[in-house]
């Protein structure tokens, strides 16, 4: 755990007043932090070299970037648009959860640190002003990278100006700039709930705010190549990360080793993991968003592991694989797995061009539905139970089978329905195909050789001009391969 900041601060309540430099937001304290003494601020402030700039070269793909911002800037003619990265989230004190910039800012920007804000400012000329506001380079002659708990010597130097505004292609301005730009504007949209600074300067801009946030979502809809290979790479770090997983299981013994197996491949290679892993063994796999991995693993028992690597550019994978933890299927398993398998390849196959949204998801309910049937499991005719007044198989099935997938494990999540559930497939749009069957540990209409199981299969797709392409095909997922795949890997685990 990092130090308390030595006790040292020029302030000591955590409201951040105090001797703040005027136009700089206030600096960042904690509660019982003691004032420095006045030797110690006149000491820290000389003896610095100029550390310079650090020219990290301009983003990959920045063309695309401007190409996003120049969409924005179209769709909200004359009026403000500002877009935070957001701020430290705390957990608990003055101790923050590790930061992530927001999705929409990422999207229109690539990277982001706290405090950072897009704006596009209308010119009147015509279109906008694009700027990027940010903290300057850290300055030695002021005692902030001192007296600041979020200041150079505690948390690292900022990239500062020079370095923002090459590496994004954006004119890069001081944050304590913002406040009033925004000010000087009445009308302009803006994302709220991610900078309390932004969302005070805001409050008097008049706009549609819900459009710009179904606009970004909507964009976000079709992923272009650029996008598509960054969740290749988060799919490729997924899939070392299940072999971990693998590799790891005959010394685990709870789900918590099957977590941090999963964890330790995803802060190696990416950012973080793009969501709470799921290592569900036994029963636990009927519980949708069991995340709290605190079972234990028994021989002869299924475990269902939903994990997924962000890569450092922010982009996630979601994968599920459901395996047996001693490395064979039992016939009872079997027949399950395979149900949910034949489930997913019609879901693929529904993936394409033109056809709904909700292709995939009926025809991969058609195939459970009727396997549901032929098993005894069903009380009524799968076709019955398929009709939209009936649906009695979601019973044992629970969910949908997609989601669309990219910088949030669920992406565009703040699309209109017309956009999204209830349009088309395109080309570029990346989604999930993921069927489960359910049967509850005290569900009494199931048979007791079932009762406990939980069997999801899950893979990112990504619609292609006559179809759809497995981005997640190198992890196995036929019962044959699985078995396989286990085998060669705990083979080569004891050489």
């Amino acid at each position: 755990m990092w130090p308390s900041r030595l006790q040292y601060d020029r302030s000591v309540t955590e409201e951040g007043t105090g001797e703040d430099e005027p136009g700089v937001r206030p600096a960042a304290r904690a509660k019982h932090d003691r004032k420095p003494p006045q030797a110690l601020l006149d000491f820290i402030v000389t003896g610095w070299d100029d550390p310079g700039p650090t020219d990290t070269g301009p983003i990959p793909g920045l063309e695309l970037y401007e190409a996003r911002r120049k969409a924005l800037s179209e769709r909200f003619p004359g009026l403000l648009v500002v877009v935070p990265s957001g701020v430290f989230k705390t957990r608990a004190n003055d101790t923050e959860y590790r930061f992530r910039p927001g999705t929409d800012f990422l999207y229109l920007v690539g990277e982001g640190e706290t405090d950072e804000v897009l704006v596009l400012e209308p010119d009147p000329g015509g279109g906008h002003r694009v700027r990027l506001y940010a903290e300057p380079e850290a300055d030695f002659k002021s005692t902030s990278f001192f007296t600041d708990r979020n200041g150079a010597f505690w948390v690292g130097p900022r990239r500062g100006l020079q370095t923002t505004s090459s590496r994004f292609g954006l004119e890069a301005r001081p944050l304590s700039e913002l406040e009033q730009v925004i000010r000087s504007h009445d009308r302009g949209v803006a994302l709220r709930g991610l900078d309390p600074a932004v969302d005070r300067a805001a409050q008097d801009l008049a706009g549609p705010d819900g459009d710009l946030a179904a606009f970004l979502s909507e964009l976000r809809l079709r992923k272009d190549p650029l996008e598509v290979d960054m969740l290749q790479e988060a799919v490729d770090l997924t899939a070392l990360g299940f072999e971990d997983v693998v590799r790891a299981l005959p010394d685990s013994r709870t789900e918590r080793d099957i977590e941090v197996a999963f964890f330790s491949r995803a802060r190696r290679g990416g950012n973080d993991t793009g969501y709470s892993t799921i290592a569900a063994a036994g029963s636990h796999a009927t519980i949708m968003h069991w995340s709290h991995n605190t079972g234990e693993l028994r021989h002869g028992d299924l475990l269902l592991l939903d994990a997924g690597v962000e890569t450092n550019r922010y982009y996630t994978a979601d994968v599920t694989r459901t395996l047996p933890i001693n490395g064979r299927f039992t016939p009872d398993q079997r027949q399950v797995y395979e149900l949910v398998w034949r489930a997913q390849q019609a879901g693929f196959a529904a993936v394409r061009p033109g056809n709904d949204f909700l292709e995939p998801n009926r025809a991969a309910q058609a195939v459970l539905a009727r396997g549901l049937e032929e098993m005894g499991v069903l009380p009524i005719p799968a076709e019955e139970s398929l009709r939209p007044d009936s649906q009695l198989h979601r019973r044992y099935t629970i969910h949908g089978v997609s989601h669309m997938l990219g910088l949030d494990v669920h992406d565009c999540a703040k699309s209109r329905e017309e956009m999204y559930t209830e349009a088309k497939l395109e080309p570029g749009m990346v989604l999930t195909v993921e069927p489960g069957l359910y049967f509850q540990p005290h569900d009494a209409t199931v048979p007791q050789r079932l009762r406990g199981m939980g069997v999801r299969i899950e893979d990112d797709v990504v619609v292609t001009k006559d179809g759809c392409r497995v981005l997640s095909s190198n992890i196995p997922s036929h019962p044959d391969e699985v078995e396989r795949w286990m085998a060669e890997i705990w083979a080569r685990r004891e050489r």
